[in-house]
């Protein structure tokens, strides 16, 4: 059984992006799986194919080469040995293990936190193959434990189930990661995402290196980058909605016998109003929202959220003031998250020089062919 794409799918894949939507799709089997995807000009690659999708076509091969099961279960073993030294190094720390179409296995994620792993399958495709991928990722690096974490509302486009439910061993109430001078408690089960935000891992650790009497750290969650400046600030304050996710930036802010962080439950944007109108001053600003866009439709509406809350912290820092500020919605592309960063710096009427252009960590690799990869941009800024 094969998959036929027309030519604009079929210049798709030639261009090496590996989805095609279902209005591409001009012949292909009743039901999901792995299969070969041809058009006029032959053989396009390998690709888990799902006709209730709209992304019916993810391609994790762009070779004819080998049975289409075996290729992908080499693509999660080569991921896993790109991982392997960073683990050998530091044990306890977390990384991103499989990053889905970055490491040519779509709709795949696996996630490491200190000897423990959690996965996410994100295709009907790739579902049935579930106990295949437990037993290479066992066999090339045996975890204490491996956790399903499948609630992802985009399962249900695809027709699958929401469930979390232990795949290996017995998996823990938390785990105790380090990075860098600092650790932190994940709740495997409980936590966002897989269990905590790995991807701006190297982002956190290069703050811990500045100095100052004053930081803030807004939408701070568990309070991971004022862990790390806590190390260098005087005083630091985190801001978040959540009172839950505050209770863990405090519980972490102990393990670390840390007693200079004080938490803030408030509206971020009403917060950074009401500092502006108090003329309260602070050396480093960290911004790292939700992503403010979803989809195409919204990037309007997110760029006046980012314009909004940039603008806010650029009249709060003093002049030499650094602003590290990150955006995580792929749809806001890295030239337009930087021509809201002038245009705020033009109306809060202040001279902003960038140190540092950064994005995700390492182990969330980007493919050029593939923008989708390329989400999280973060930058450091200084206020002259």
């Amino acid at each position: 059984m094969k998959i036929r794409v027309s030519p604009r799918g079929a210049a798709r894949l030639l261009a090496h992006h590996p989805w095609v939507y279902k209005s591409d799709v001009l012949e292909g089997p009743d039901k999901p799986g792995l299969y070969p995807v041809h058009s006029g000009k032959g053989v396009l690659g390998l690709a888990l194919y799902n006709p209730a999708s709209e992304i019916t076509v993810r391609v994790f091969s762009f070779k004819d080469a080998g049975r289409p099961q075996e290729v992908l279960l080499d693509n999660l073993r080569k991921a896993l040995a790109r991982r392997k030294p960073a683990i050998a190094q530091e044990s306890s720390g977390a990384y991103r293990l499989v990053h889905a179409e970055g490491d040519l296995l779509p709709a795949l994620v696996l996630d490491y936190y200190a000897g423990h792993g959690v996965l996410q399958v994100g295709s009907a495709a790739l579902e049935p193959l579930t106990e295949a991928l437990v037993e290479v990722i066992q066999a090339e690096l045996p975890l204490q434990s491996l956790l399903a974490k499948n609630d992802q509302k985009s399962r249900s486009l695809e027709g699958l189930p929401l469930y979390i439910k232990p795949l290996l061993g017995q998996v823990p109430a938390s785990v105790m990661v380090r990075e860098g001078a600092v650790q932190y408690r994940v709740d495997l089960m409980e936590g966002q995402k897989t269990g905590a935000f790995i991807d701006q891992r190297d982002n956190r650790i290069r703050l811990g290196a500045f100095r100052g009497q004053t930081a803030l750290d807004v939408f701070s969650y568990h309070g991971s980058f004022a862990l790390h400046l806590a190390q260098g600030f005087e005083r630091v304050f985190a801001v978040d909605s959540s009172a839950a996710a505050l209770q863990r930036a405090l519980e972490n802010a102990q393990l670390n016998g840390l007693d200079n962080i004080t938490c803030k439950e408030v509206n971020a944007f009403e917060f950074l109003r009401e500092e502006e109108k108090r003329g309260s001053r602070y050396d480093l600003i960290v911004l790292d929202p939700p992503a403010f866009a979803k989809g195409k439709r919204d990037v309007e509406r997110a760029y006046a959220a980012y314009k909004e809350i940039n603008l806010r912290a650029m009249k709060l820092l003093p002049g030499g003031g650094i602003l590290a500020t990150a955006s995580c919605s792929h749809h806001l592309s890295e030239p337009l998250f930087y021509q809201m960063l002038a245009e705020a710096a033009a109306d809060a009427h202040r001279t902003v020089r960038v140190l540092e252009k950064r994005g995700q960590g390492w182990d969330h690799p980007v493919l050029l062919n593939v923008p989708e990869t390329h989400y999280l941009k973060f930058a450091l800024l200084e206020v002259i």
